[in-house]
């Protein structure tokens, strides 16, 4: 496991996505044989459950600094499907938590399809990070990819390390009012939960709670 990475925050923001920088390095991070061949494995049990087994070449975090200017993080690529083993390497994806104009957190439950975290509830759009992207411009194209609207606000939140070893750039999208959502076929439900985290329904785990308290402390 990822014992030498401890999980946890990484680096708190509150960063305006002008002040999210990255440096992208050429060459692409190489796993041991046997982690690829873990990998392997892994993407051959989700075809046996009918989701996609398409790979490809996503980030890694490499290095990051972070300041009162901003937050500059050093990227290079590496094999998607690595975030599906056990140490996920510090593979990196955004998650862009969104509220309403009311203060109402937005949450979907993935469908039973997808590639990762099938039939749980999430916050927001969340997604891998491409080659050459800015984790901060991810947030804005899963928005608009999962859910089909615009944010009115956005700012990038923390670098939080998992337990798997794969580190979530968190963002926080705020909607104008009036906004109108469209839920994508990774989704199967959605729901407004209320703005007071103590007014969750149950199927609000307490991950997801964890992670609205620390975007709403100070």
């Amino acid at each position: 496991m990822n014992g030498a990475r401890p999980a946890g925050v990484m680096a708190r923001g509150p960063w305006e996505p002008e002040r999210v920088a990255t440096r992208w390095s050429e060459r692409a991070f190489e796993p041991a044989a046997t982690v690829s061949a873990e990998a392997d494995a892994a993407l051959a049990e989700l075809g046996e459950r009918g989701s996609p087994t398409h790979d490809g070449l996503s980030a890694r975090i490499a290095g990051y600094s972070h300041s009162a200017d901003g937050l500059t993080i050093d990227l290079e690529p590496v094999r998607w499907a690595l975030r599906l083993v056990d140490d996920a390497h510090d593979s990196i994806a955004s998650l862009c938590v969104v509220r309403d104009a009311d203060g109402r957190w937005l949450a979907g439950r993935r469908a039973a399809w997808v590639a990762t975290w099938p039939g749980r509830w999430a916050l927001g759009a969340g997604g891998a990070v491409e080659v050459g992207e800015n984790p901060a411009e991810t947030l804005a194209r899963e928005l608009e990819e999962e859910w089909s609207v615009e944010p009115e606000r956005l700012t990038g939140e923390a670098l939080i390390r998992l337990p798997t070893g794969l580190v979530l750039f968190v963002g926080l999208a705020h909607l104008a009012p009036g906004a109108r959502i469209a839920m994508d076929p990774e989704h199967d439900r959605h729901a407004w939960w209320p703005p007071e985290i103590a007014d969750w329904p149950d199927e609000a785990d307490t991950p997801l709670r964890m992670m609205a308290t620390m975007l709403t402390s100070a």
